[in-house]
């Protein structure tokens, strides 16, 4: 039988999975102080591996490294929730512009393939699965619109909101609903239909954030703290 036993190069990333998976099920939740003696102590290893994991989360915006005070499960205020979606809008609307002039036969055919993904996950149910192909459909618009200081813009945000996002999926009816904003967007995308897939995105990133807040104000209330589709 193969050995079960993780690399030591690998080490901190299989920490890093297994606390990213307990952030994104709420097991760690936002505004949390995270234990590191009781982390390393509960995994059996050396504190080190755990804070280069925690170094890889902090990248990914899941987690808020405080000098003299350690690590916590990073949230974010409503107020620079709204600021943040707002940009995004703005940038990511002229991302699928500029993606929608330079459609060809393969970025056609690999819109259609991670697209395919999310109708896949979302039958399924699956949301982790379709908050992975959401990212990798967006990052191929970015890719598309071939503008590296926008692209480079547009991830840093998205970094910022990432848990948000991934718990708004879970908001009831919410997937149903971004597949279809995603059908919309692609429609126009494929079509080469600019204003459209501006509009179409800019729509989507709204109605994200309406989610992210009904999953505030309901089913996610943080302990620890002080629109219309197009056709």
């Amino acid at each position: 039988m193969a050995s079960q036993r993780i690399a030591p190069n690998a080490l901190y990333q299989e920490v890093a999975q297994r606390l990213r998976q307990r952030i994104f099920a709420h097991d760690l939740p936002p505004g949390r102080p995270i234990d590191e003696l009781r982390l390393a102590a509960e995994y059996g290893i050396s504190r080190t591996p755990l804070r280069e994991a925690l170094k890889v989360l902090a990248a990914e915006g899941l987690v808020t490294l405080i000098p003299r005070r350690g690590a916590f499960v990073s949230q974010i205020s409503a107020e620079d929730l709204d600021a943040i979606f707002d940009v995004l809008a703005v940038l990511e609307g002229h991302a699928a512009r500029r993606a929608a002039e330079r459609m060809d036969e393969a970025a056609t055919e690999e819109l259609r393939r991670l697209h395919q993904r999310l109708e896949d996950a979302a039958r399924a149910g699956a949301i982790d699965a379709f908050f992975e192909a959401n990212q990798a459909f967006h990052a191929e618009v970015l890719r598309l619109a071939a503008n590296p200081f926008l692209s480079g813009t547009i991830q840093d945000l998205r970094q910022k909101i990432r848990l948000s996002r991934h718990h708004s999926l879970y908001d009831e009816g919410r997937l149903e609903r971004s597949l279809q904003e995603h059908r919309e967007l692609l429609a126009a995308l494929l079509g080469g239909e600019t204003a459209a897939a501006e509009r179409c995105m800019r729509e989507h990133l709204r109605s994200g954030r309406e989610a992210i807040a009904h999953v505030q104000r309901s089913t996610l209330p943080d302990p620890f703290s002080q629109g219309e589709h197009c056709s």
